[in-house]
């Protein structure tokens, strides 16, 4: 039987912060669609793995997404090497958890610069390509988008922030036929929440959350559901499905986190101290390796 292309066969694919995690699963998805994939990241071995372990074409670029120059060297070689980009994931990011008034103020910014100023920096990059094959980009946010917590606030404000990007962004596309999508996820299982889970504030925190939300998805689930959102062009894609129901009550939400917390936190608080974690994950230590160089 003689089986029919899909809306992905030989589309080139871009993904941001794709040598681990969600990035190198949503990598192996849309190359086993069809795409051709070029993957970015800071980090050369593990990009190359990931391209290594792919079933059709792909290449690597290192590059830092909140770079300027670095990202629009990296476009223009894609559309050289690949050709035009059809899809664009903006899936690179960070975190950092701790109360705010003891972060390191560099951490901090740091979560932003990559979450929400890196997202913006690999649009502009990429969007002659996009405006050039009428494609999709798909931003990558969070529940964070919807409800902040406490002891997130960097992590909370930049998906709150990529949020109302990726909807201004949309607005701005639509008559020229791009697509702009927005990926909301949950708790994912990657090196990030893995690491997260070793610290005492944000393990006790996510285990004080209410059953549902404190459920950690496999990560190969999450790829396939973002997966699925490249090829219909979605606008939006929910993981767990019930985040849907979490924007008819978004407004709530604010004042019911501020009561949980004031009656939560102080019990909290006389279990184990509050210490800021710096980046989180593999890819954290790694960023932070790379901004210091070779000599530390």
């Amino acid at each position: 039987m003689t089986g029919t292309a899909g809306p992905l066969e030989g589309r080139v694919a871009v993904v941001t912060g794709a040598a681990r995690g969600l990035g190198a699963a949503l990598a192996r998805e849309l190359a086993g669609r069809g795409a051709t994939l070029a993957l970015i990241g800071r980090e050369a071995s593990g990009l190359a793995r990931v391209r290594d372990s792919l079933p059709g074409p792909a290449r690597c670029w290192e590059a830092d997404v909140t770079d300027e120059a670095a990202m629009a060297r990296a476009a223009e070689e894609i559309r050289a090497q690949l050709g035009p980009a059809s899809v664009v994931v903006a899936n690179a990011g960070l975190a950092e958890g701790g109360p705010f008034g003891e972060s390191d103020p560099a951490t901090w910014r740091r979560v932003i610069e990559v979450n929400l100023i890196g997202s913006a920096i690999t649009a502009r990059a990429f969007l002659p390509q996009l405006r050039a094959t009428r494609g999709y980009y798909l931003q990558i946010a969070s529940l964070a988008s919807i409800g902040a917590a406490p002891m997130m606030s960097a992590y909370c404000a930049s998906k709150a922030g990529v949020e109302s990007f990726a909807h201004s962004l949309r607005a701005e596309l639509a008559h020229e036929h791009v697509g702009v999508g927005i990926g909301y996820l949950n708790w994912t299982d990657t090196d990030m929440i893995r690491d997260a889970d070793q610290h005492p504030v944000l393990r006790e925190l996510r285990a004080h959350m209410p059953r549902p939300a404190r459920k950690v998805y496999p990560v190969e689930t999450v790829a396939r559901r973002m997966a699925r959102a490249v090829e219909r062009r979605s606008a939006t894609a929910y993981l767990p499905g019930w985040l849907r129901a979490t924007q008819l009550v978004r407004a709530a939400m604010p004042p019911v986190v501020t009561a949980l917390s004031r009656r939560e936190l102080p019990a909290l608080a006389r279990k184990t101290p509050f210490e800021a974690t710096g980046l989180l994950g593999a890819g954290g230590r790694a960023d932070t390796a790379g901004r210091r160089g070779p000599d530390g």
